[in-house]
């Protein structure tokens, strides 16, 4: 069994949407020759993408939610979307965070990383934009020594 961590950008425009699922299917067929599990928070953007790759592939998926009011932090418009990949989820893992907050976002983060075989990051190469953010997740990882496979597609850019 391989088990697939996410962390990557929010916010991400429709043509770069396309452009990363394309390249997230195609990992994620190249690692699909045994069972594989998906860890995802599930967030609008690359967390939501990965995980409907992994599901399509015939993956599991896992579910980490940051804390108790982390829906409600989410755009509304992909709270039905959040609440249908949670409902398809073979696990969740609820962290002990009343509140979503970078804090609670690291902390999920990291909690994937130390579960994965291997973390996907849908990554632009630059700082995180605020603590808990992709290049956070992306340095606990290697310091972990868990493999980072770091996807940005030629074209792709960030609101």
């Amino acid at each position: 069994m391989t088990c697939l961590a996410i962390t990557g950008h929010r916010g991400l425009g429709p043509d770069t949407e396309e452009l990363v699922a394309t390249e997230l299917r195609r990992t994620i067929a190249e690692r699909a020759d045994e069972p594989l599990v998906g860890m995802s928070c599930v967030a609008d953007g690359a967390d939501t993408l990965f995980a409907r790759s992994v599901l399509d592939a015939g993956g599991s998926l896992v579910v980490v939610v940051p804390a108790a009011q982390y829906r409600d932090s989410l755009p509304a418009e992909h709270r039905p979307v959040y609440d249908a990949l949670l409902a398809r989820a073979t696990d969740v893992v609820r962290l002990d965070y009343q509140r979503s907050t970078s804090e609670s976002h690291m902390r999920a983060g990291v909690r994937m990383v130390e579960e994965a075989d291997e973390l996907v990051a849908v990554w632009d190469g630059e700082p995180a934009r605020g603590h808990g953010g992709t290049a956070d997740v992306v340095r606990a990882a290697r310091a972990l020594g868990v493999p980072v496979t770091v996807i940005w597609p030629e074209g792709a850019h960030r609101d």
